[in-house]
């Protein structure tokens, strides 16, 4: 590929990742001195999202030498009322957030790392689409907002040609995430969902099933201590004033018209279904991604939740309340699941909400109580038992695991920075495995599972048509009933 010197290095990367020349074989001499990024060469970012979550994940970012935040987006200017998790330690204010919040996290660590007394070089807007439309030199977005919104912005961006990284989920509704995922194949934009995980245990569990050490994996569980947030409640929440600074319709997006109330915002609205993903959405993503790659899943067909429910007495009669807007309090899904490239099935179990499996033979002869989260693979000769995470894998139920464990030789995997690996996607190389058609299955996996904690009921599931055919009243929850101008 010919270049003319006076091409600059930030057109130069865009030309050879446009033509699908990979990222290692470009010149040492565009990327800067020792390899290095030059100046010019950073990805421009913009950061949508100012909450506790953007901001926390936004002082790691920062010290990338390879990412230079330009921008911020947040429906909120500034506020101190971000509710937090845990126990209360006599706080008289939430978290702070908004995009002024963002912006000075931004101009002050330039500053610092520039040795000025100022910087102002970060723009900020309230309205995401106004931010798309005037930052003509972005190159990606970085969207951290509640998961309404997800795949909105993510769509907005990939038709500008714009990279896209994302938290969990894609969307919170199925049809948004078919879309989102869809777009970015065919139209080969890079992507990144940030809860993509690639941790050395995965390896030495996937070489454990792969040996049978535990026999064939019939059966997989996971459970998770979520919610802790508020959700259960078949109530509208109370109409209150709309804070000063708030952007209230475009804190709403696509979704329909409400009286504003703080109960749905900030760190609190995945429990409502219209906002969020619900346990599910929060905690699957992290660990079913892990095990569909380790047991090499497929798309499931069904799914068959039971959901727990309130009751209260009204007319000197206690009776079961409706409860179609926000998450139960615990649940409990059972998935059968293809595996790929085979005729078999594995059931697939999740709990929520405090609900845990049934505690293993071997545990209860060890005096162990069951975690409050953790994964179990069940296969027919014993059980492989870990942290929701993957730490600290063993074997129950099998005779001599020490020696079973050191016969296996575990082949040595260099570790990944995941944050690394989608700023090279982004940079021109090959493709994230934490891209958008890697996490598609698991992403509607999980958007199948919430319809069915919703209806409370078993779902038959046709993915080529997006429909549910046994309960044709569960495909009103497919898609969301969208605002008139955000139509997607």
């Amino acid at each position: 590929m010919k270049t003319n010197k006076d091409l600059s290095r930030r057109k130069f990367i865009k030309k050879t990742a446009a033509s699908g020349i990979a990222l290692n074989i470009v010149p040492a001499y565009v990327l800067g001195g020792s390899g290095r990024i030059s100046p010019n060469d950073k990805l421009n970012i913009a950061l949508i999202g100012c909450g506790t979550q953007g901001l926390r994940m936004l002082n790691g970012w920062l010290k990338r030498s390879e990412l230079q935040f330009v921008s911020v987006c947040d429906p909120n200017t500034e506020s101190r009322d971000y509710p937090q998790w845990g126990k209360s330690r006599g706080e008289t204010h939430g978290a702070e957030g908004g995009r002024e919040v963002g912006r000075r996290r931004i101009n002050d660590f330039y500053a610092e790392q520039k040795g000025k007394s100022n910087f102002n070089g970060c723009t900020v807007y309230a309205d995401f689409r106004e931010l798309l439309e005037k930052e003509k030199e972005l190159d990606a977005v970085f969207i951290l907002t509640p998961d309404h919104l997800h795949a909105t912005i993510a769509l907005a961006a990939m038709k500008k040609n714009i990279k896209v990284a994302t938290h969990k989920p894609i969307s919170n509704f199925m049809y948004e995430t078919r879309l989102a995922c869809d777009y970015a194949k065919k139209n080969k934009v890079p992507t990144h969902c940030f809860a993509f995980q690639d941790p050395s245990e995965l390896y030495t569990i996937q070489e454990w099933i792969k040996q049978r050490v535990i026999g064939k994996v019939k059966e997989l569980h996971r459970w998770t201590n979520r919610p802790v947030w508020p959700q259960g409640s078949p109530y509208l929440p109370k109409e209150a004033p709309i804070p000063e600074g708030f952007d209230w319709q475009l804190w709403l997006g696509p979704s329909t018209e409400r009286p504003y109330s703080p109960d749905y915002t900030h760190t609190v609205f995945r429990g409502w279904y219209e906002f969020g993903g619900g346990c599910l959405a929060d905690m699957g993503y992290y660990g079913f991604w892990k095990d569909w790659r380790v047991l090499n899943l497929g798309l499931p067909i069904m799914a068959d939740a039971n959901a727990s429910f309130t009751c209260e007495i009204k007319e000197f009669r206690s009776h079961k309340v409706r409860n179609n807007l926000s998450y139960p309090h615990a649940a409990t899904i059972h998935w059968e699941v293809p595996v790929k490239g085979t005729d078999e099935r594995t059931d697939v179990f999740w709990y929520e909400g405090g609900i845990r499996p049934r505690t293993p033979e071997a545990l209860v002869k060890g005096k162990e109580q069951m975690p409050k989260e953790g994964v179990m693979f069940v296969g027919e000769k014993g059980i492989l038992f870990a942290s929701y995470g993957y730490r600290n894998p063993r074997l129950l139920g099998v005779k001599e695991p020490d020696k079973i464990i050191a016969s296996i030789n575990v082949p040595s995997v260099k570790k990944v920075d995941e944050t690394g690996e989608m700023i090279s996607s982004f940079l021109g190389g090959k493709s994230s495995r934490g891209d958008f058609g890697h996490v598609q299955t698991v992403a509607e996996m999980i958007c199948l599972g919430n319809m069915a904690i919703r209806m409370d009921q078993r779902l038959e599931w046709d993915p080529k048509t997006l429909n549910v055919t046994n309960v044709p009243e569960a495909n009103q929850y497919v898609k969301r009933n969208y605002r008139k101008g955000w139509e997607l």
